[in-house]
């Protein structure tokens, strides 16, 4: 592309906001033009309103750019937005009714019957669904979400069993990092030491979006997944990584050796359309007994791929495993990224 698309980040000095940051510097089709936070954040440098947490530096350029009111006057025509979900069903929609391309990784919206909810590896032809919106018909513009950080990693494991052999049922018990309740998170007291068997709204989220995201697109809906699904979610003292645990019951009858294939096999749109943040490999099998781990492989895949590892019978489903994913990378903003991306090859960005 000879000239980038100008992007802007609703709710930029967050974890998640710090992260498109990141992300988005030196990304060859998108460039920040502007950055949205709190009232208490509006017109100070993004520098200094954001407490940056993260490894690599802050882009000097972003650095220095002025936090703008959240309000769509004046704003660019396409927002990644990591808001709250509370503040995110206020002005998601009133960024879209401007006419904007609203790139979401909010829960807000996910499950309103005409948002498409996206892992474009996955089922990037919902994306169709936003043609319904009432937005898209007014202004032109729209909102397209991402999973929550724990369905992200699963859904992607279990897409090529689905593919392959079908699911019946899918039982997964989370073990995620702090960085998924944002900054400052948790009370290092609290969790230090600790495991807290409870994440608000989290198990519901898991169930309810593994459903849509491996549901049937059918006109102007989503025929959910048939199978049932069961989620446990935990916190750990974990910096970034969600790790889980999963038994799974298949249709079809398969073997260990034909489960890792059609794991370690699995591409599809966003490689064959060599998309700026489509890993390689999207999801990766690890045949180490102790493997993955969040500490060494998170970051596979600049953050984009899914570890899978421990494949063994289960004996009260057909098979169990361990998956890992990046909370904040592929979880969250990466994943928001790669929709945009999706979206931008199929004609809807401009």
């Amino acid at each position: 592309m000879n000239t980038k698309i100008p992007v802007g980040i609703l709710g930029a000095t967050g974890i998640v906001g710090q992260r498109f940051v990141q992300m988005l510097e030196n990304h060859p089709w998108f460039e920040v033009a502007w950055l949205a936070a709190s009232d208490r954040s509006e017109g100070r440098p993004y520098g200094e309103a954001a407490r940056w947490r993260l490894k690599t530096s802050i882009p000097a350029r972003v650095a220095e750019m002025k936090v703008s009111p959240a309000s769509p006057d004046g704003a660019p025509k396409t927002i990644f937005a990591a808001l709250d979900a509370a503040i995110a069903a206020d002005l998601e929609p009133r960024f879209a009714d401007a006419g904007c391309a609203v790139v979401s990784n909010s829960s807000a919206l996910r499950m309103q019957a005409d948002v498409p909810l996206v892992i474009p590896e996955v089922n990037g032809e919902h994306i169709k669904l936003l043609e319904c919106q009432a937005w898209r018909r007014k202004s032109g513009g729209f909102v397209v979400t991402n999973p929550n950080c724990s369905a992200i990693g699963l859904v992607l494991a279990l897409a090529p069993l689905e593919q392959r052999f079908g699911l019946e049922t899918v039982m997964a018990v989370t073990m995620q990092a702090v960085s998924g309740a944002g900054y400052p998170g948790v009370a290092s007291l609290d969790i230090l030491g600790n495991v807290i068997p409870y994440i608000a709204k989290e198990e519901e989220k898991m169930e309810e979006e593994t459903l849509k995201l491996l549901g049937r697109l059918n006109g102007a809906k989503v025929v959910p997944a048939g199978f049932a699904m069961s989620a446990q979610c935990n916190r750990v003292a974990v910096e970034d990584g969600h790790t889980e645990s999963v038994s799974v019951k298949l249709k079809k009858k398969a073997r260990l050796e034909e489960i890792i294939a059609a794991w370690n096999e699995f591409r599809s749109e966003p490689q064959e359309l060599r998309l700026p943040s489509a890993p390689d490999q999207p999801i990766e099998y690890l045949g180490a007994n102790d493997r993955p781990q969040p500490r060494f492989d998170a970051d596979r895949g600049a953050g984009m791929t899914t570890c899978v590892g421990r494949l063994r019978p289960c004996g009260v489903l057909d098979w169990k495993f361990t998956v890992l994913s990046h909370n904040t990378i592929r979880g969250a903003a990466g994943a928001a990224l790669l929709n945009a991306e999706l979206l931008k090859v199929k004609g809807f960005l401009n």
